[in-house]
């Protein structure tokens, strides 16, 4: 009988050797999934600050509408924004048949950016829509 075949230290090496090579393969495996979260989460990041370019956007365009008598100024809604957000946007404002009665004392911008893609061919936020109503001065 060999006095090697039962050394606890060996037996302990060579196990430590297998199970550093199993948590490798299972990391290996974990990484799309981590992958997939990451991008999830900047997706939603930019989600969220397209709709706060919006948002600023139609609070700009509104503002600088309220002290003329024109409608929504698309020039002061985009450069409120952001470049890239602004190069996305889309500044209108309601058609006349659905305002109301007051509308000749208020003026409404809506805002509608783009969000951008993190991966290629799969758009599940679409478009950030914002609106804001000023009262004329």
């Amino acid at each position: 009988m060999s006095m090697r075949a039962h050394t606890p230290g060996r037996t302990a090496a060579v196990t430590t050797r297998r199970e550093r090579g199993q948590v490798a393969i299972e990391y290996l495996g974990f990484i799309p999934l981590l992958l997939l979260v990451g991008l999830l989460a900047i997706q939603a990041g930019l989600a969220a600050y397209a709709a706060n370019q919006a948002g600023t956007g139609a609070r700009a365009g509104a503002r600088m509408a309220s002290m003329s008598s024109g409608g929504c100024d698309e020039q002061a809604a985009k450069e409120a924004m952001s470049d890239w957000t602004a190069r996305r946007a889309h500044i209108t404002e309601p058609s006349s048949s659905s305002s109301s009665s007051s509308s000749f004392d208020e003026v409404t911008c809506t805002a509608r950016v783009k969000v951008p893609r993190v991966i290629p061919g799969v758009d599940i936020w679409g478009w950030a829509e914002r609106s804001s109503t000023m009262p004329r001065t």
